[in-house]
């Protein structure tokens, strides 16, 4: 008898409970961690931690690919044994994890060993291949469903779950295969991401995909890092004070609750949710969804949110700075070093939601080390915050980790702004990445603006010239600055500057003049 653990739920629950009914002593099963089920991706070349909880002093051990491991459970009931690396394998495999008070081992089929990444965010890393619910459905996706025969592709999707704790589990369905019948309810770009890459490196890839519509930033970072920050360290009080009201009544939460963050692009609503069921409050997916996970051995994060930012004009300028916290505790926390994440850009859309100053606090990122940011200014809508065009979004991230985390020799960004100089009346633009050279997509170059020391832009002639970009006005004769893609729909300016590879230029500004943004919320 072949028995399967997931979430930390006990197993032969049945016999348990007439176990207890007669008066039998019992003990703990052997559980494992919510990221270990069969079909499971486990990490090539690298240790690879196993761990679950039994009870304390038994011995569990852990055999897979030839190697045994063993662990006594500590006093807490918590155990964990590391596996020395792991060749790439598409060979289905058994793991088995048994305890010394456990007549049956639990065992897990169809392990493979290759490429493992976190997919995470909100809703746009959520959205699904299939059409289905109020959003989803990637363009043809008929098609891409009907092509999606790749079993060395699996997706393990935690779902939508708050905590004001740290959680020991995340509830889900396990790992899934990718096929026809599965891929409609796989995060789309992890899954574009996933199979591009396998095509590449021809072994296994799992996605852990562990995103929630309309979450903020801060609601996936630990406390203790929120804690440690003069920065950050506001917001988490206030959500401790909101949680201490909420449930401060003497049965249940009280008739008063604060009302919580404002999105920058949501009205406010005149009944907020439990604190700790509230996306947009500090800590609250971290602890259910990502502390379960940590620490599953994984190659690096691929990361789509941005849209949902609290605290109007101050929230959206930490926004930055709340980011590389939540990269350098994830990789704390993980203890693989530097990790690659990498991140979307927003692309463009009619609301307030993608403004400009977002996508350039976004690219602020880009200064932690082994970072990457996919632009896809080219891919929005300009009514619809879920756009379906996210093909070239998986694909433009799994250029960034084939050229980083792999190391192959490819382009993998459009040109990046590096600096400007001012001749003969004129804006002269260099850029990196230029691939073979710098392209004005379907024609004559649009979206360039240009002022001078008034600070009044209007529109510029741009023209390449080599690898630089020459900018000017008739109506500005000195110019001091250059505006590129600087709108919330940059496509409705007609942005298309790109390189040779068909990779489109990141919108920029040269100046750091003020930027009101009007119709912010201000908290």
């Amino acid at each position: 008898m072949k028995i399967f653990s997931r979430n930390f739920i006990p197993i032969k629950s049945l016999l348990l409970i007439g176990l207890a009914v007669s008066g039998i002593t019992l003990h703990a099963e052997v559980t494992l961690a919510s990221p270990f089920t069969s079909h499971m991706v486990l990490q090539r070349e690298m240790k690879v931690p196993v761990w679950g909880t039994a009870e304390a002093g038994e011995v569990v051990t852990v055999e897979f690919a030839g190697q045994k491991k063993t662990a006594t459970v500590t006093a807490d009931g918590k155990w964990r044994v590391d596996l020395d690396e792991l060749a790439a394998s598409a060979q289905s495999q058994n793991m088995t994890v048994s305890g010394s008070k456990n007549a049956q081992p639990l065992v897990l089929e169809d392990v493979l060993v290759g490429e493992v990444w976190l997919a995470s965010g909100q809703s746009n890393m959520v959205f699904p291949v299939a059409a289905s619910g109020p959003y989803g459905g990637l363009i043809n996706y008929e098609g891409e469903i009907a092509e999606a025969k790749y079993p060395q592709v699996r997706m393990f999707t935690g779902r939508d779950t708050k905590a004001y704790e740290p959680q020991a589990a995340v509830p889900n369905n396990g790992w899934v295969v990718c096929s026809p019948d599965t891929v409609g309810t796989f995060s789309a770009i992890g899954y574009i991401f996933a199979r591009d890459l396998y095509q590449q490196l021809k072994v296994p890839v799992g996605i852990l995909t562990l995103a929630s519509g309309a979450s903020c930033a801060e609601a996936w970072i630990s406390r203790e890092s929120l804690a440690a920050d003069a920065k950050t360290k506001p917001m988490l009080d206030a959500f401790d004070a909101s949680y201490k009201l909420y449930y401060s009544g003497p049965t249940g939460p009280t008739a008063e609750a604060p009302t919580r963050p404002t999105p920058i692009n949501k009205p406010r609503v005149a009944r907020p949710p439990a604190p700790d069921k509230d996306q947009h409050m500090p800590i609250v997916l971290f602890n259910a969804m990502i502390n379960p996970v940590i620490p599953y051995a994984i190659r690096g994060a691929i990361w789509y949110q941005g849209e949902s930012i609290v605290g109007g004009t101050p929230g959206l300028n930490l926004y930055g700075h709340v980011m590389q916290s939540l990269i350098k505790d994830w990789r704390g926390r993980w203890g693989e070093g530097n990790f690659p994440f990498y991140e979307v850009q927003l692309p463009g859309q009619k609301n307030i939601s993608n403004n400009p100053r977002i996508r350039e606090e976004q690219q602020s990122v880009l200064a932690e080390t082994n970072t990457g940011m996919v632009v896809t200014i080219d891919t929005g809508e300009p009514t619809n915050v879920h756009p379906r065009n996210k093909a070239p979004t998986g694909y433009r991230l799994m250029l960034l980790a084939l050229a980083n985390a792999y190391k192959q020799n490819i382009e993998y960004s459009g040109p990046m702004f590096q600096d400007m100089d001012i001749r003969n009346g004129s804006a002269v633009l260099h850029f990196s990445h230029l691939g073979k050279g710098l392209v004005a997509k379907g024609g004559t170059l649009k979206g360039f603006q240009i002022a001078g020391s008034d600070q009044k832009f209007v529109d510029a002639d741009a023209k390449i010239d080599g690898d630089t970009l020459i900018v000017s006005s008739p109506n500005v004769a000195t110019p001091a600055a250059v505006r590129y893609g600087w709108d919330n729909y940059p496509e409705g300016m007609g942005c298309n500057l790109y390189n040779s590879y068909d990779l489109p230029a990141a919108p920029f500004r040269t100046d750091k003049w003020d930027y009101p943004i009007a119709g912010m919320v201000e908290n």
